[in-house]
């Protein structure tokens, strides 16, 4: 997949919301006093803008410059693993243990581990391993410490670098092959993001630390991270990362399936009340958040001497890039949201066009309309996709789609009934007596004389009160 250049683009941004999105990067750059940003916009799987502002001479390079981009290196890792539990080399559910033993912390599932919620410490033994070789940390025992797991396994959300090690591990364990060589065989050749690697590939940005008081720079070190790799060593372009967020919404048959990339974007992760509140959460190596009220999912990534960003909007058909080399400064997961917000204000999307059903089966369209469970009203609907829709008639509730199974039932494909069944159930004459969803009688009226209603209906009928 190719990404055209802006003024390639049939679909390039009005100017005026390119001179919004210049303008909101020009002040991230200069309120957050970083040395140089590079930004880029996705629209419906096209780059429709790119950006950079740079207050040191040589380091405005645009879309091809590379930044390091720290923990974005675990969605290209959880990629990985979801490709071995595609291919059934493992299951999500699968101990550690199972295949990679004598770790320490093998009673955490690779899902957990996925999500950040084996129970493993955040952080490596010292030194502080960002700024230091990753030499010093040879083995497993040295990333993982005396004590490995501060929390049960399964129970919460505790962020962990060494969790993402520990699955690049299990990669290589897998694959029999270096971390790096199966990422750039499985995942950056075939989506052709030849700008990004482990090591840094010139032209790419110098790692700097801004003074907190004064404007002056210290030169950043950089390391490579050993181990550590599967968790923060990557670097790429804007260019690269918006062919990522490409791949991230749509998938890709040769790497893994829109299902797939579907799932890493859903919430696996116990919440707590701070995390509920802020609308934050974590998939299978994304970051989930609610900014603005639209729902957020991607990546940050924090290395010393860089930020990134990565920001997608996956409703709104909208994917945001920012890439910074300061250890501190610029809030990128502000900004990244705001460039979605500025394009989606601008210019809203143009829906497609309403067109009916090219053909309809008789008994799924005798099932649309108004169905009662008990005497909430609801109405079914036929959607173009194929699938069914069930949801109250107003107000909030329990609602879902509903995907056929080919036999006359469907399952929920979200929200209280996701997986759950729901089938007609007909009389002996083949009419329709009511529906039935995880047990729960749905029928036409409000508790229907003559259907079957658990617990029955009194023959007496509905009354009023005198």
């Amino acid at each position: 997949m190719t990404t055209p250049h802006q003024d390639e683009c049939p679909d390039a941004l009005l100017p005026g919301t390119r001179r919004a999105l210049l303008h909101r990067i020009a002040v991230g750059q200069a309120e957050g006093r970083a040395p140089s940003l590079v930004a880029a916009v996705v629209r419906d799987g096209r780059t429709v803008w790119q950006g950079a502002r740079a207050g040191l001479p040589g380091t405005d390079r645009g879309e091809r410059i590379q930044y390091r981009i720290g923990s974005l290196t675990k969605t290209f890792t959880a990629v990985l693993v979801l490709r071995l539990r595609d291919e059934g080399r493992l299951d999500l559910a699968d101990p550690l243990e199972r295949h990679l033993p004598g770790t320490g912390v093998g009673e955490a599932t690779v899902g957990e581990l996925l999500a950040h919620a084996g129970g493993l410490a955040a952080e490596s033994p010292a030194p502080w391993w960002e700024r230091t070789p990753g030499s010093l940390r040879p083995g497993l025992d040295d990333v993982l410490g005396e004590r490995p797991l501060l929390h049960p396994a399964g129970r919460r959300f505790h962020y962990s670098n060494p969790g993402y090690t520990v699955l690049g591990a299990l990669v290589e364990r897998l694959r029999s092959a270096p971390w790096e060589e199966v990422l750039r065989r499985e995942v950056l050749e075939p989506l052709g993001l030849d700008r990004t690697s482990a090591q840094p590939l010139a032209p790419h940005a110098d790692g700097w630390a801004v003074h907190p008081w004064a404007d002056v720079l210290l030169p950043e070190p950089v390391q490579d991270l050993g181990l550590m790799a599967p968790a923060g060593q990557l670097w790429s372009t804007t260019e690269d990362l918006a062919r990522f967020a490409v791949f991230l919404v749509h998938g890709d048959d040769r790497v893994l399936s829109e299902a797939t990339v579907r799932e890493m974007r859903t919430p696996a992760t116990p919440v707590e009340a701070a995390d509920v509140a802020d609308g934050t959460s974590y998939g299978l190596g994304m970051q989930i958040q609610r900014q603005g009220g639209r729902l957020l999912v991607g990546h940050s990534g924090s290395l010393p001497g860089f930020l990134a960003n990565l920001s997608i909007d996956v409703d709104g058909g909208l994917a945001a890039v920012v890439l910074a080399n300061c250890t501190s400064g610029p809030p990128l997961s502000t900004l990244g949201a705001d460039l979605v917000r500025i394009v989606a204000e601008a210019e809203p999307r143009v829906p497609a066009p309403w067109r009916p059903l090219p053909e309809v089966d008789s008994s799924v369209l005798e099932l649309a309309g108004p169905w009662y469970w008990g005497t909430h009203p609801f109405a079914l609907r036929l959607t173009a996709d194929g699938t069914v829709s069930l949801g109250p008639l107003t107000g909030g509730g329990r609602r879902s789609r509903f995907r056929p199974n080919g036999d006359g039932t469907w399952t929920g494909l979200e929200g209280y009934y996701a997986g759950e069944l729901l089938k007609a159930v007909r009389r002996p004459d083949g009419t329709v007596d009511h529906l039935d969803l995880g047990s729960f009688v749905f029928t036409r009226q409000p508790y229907e004389e003559g259907a079957s209603v658990p617990g029955g209906v009194d023959p007496d009928g509905w009354r009023g009160i005198g």
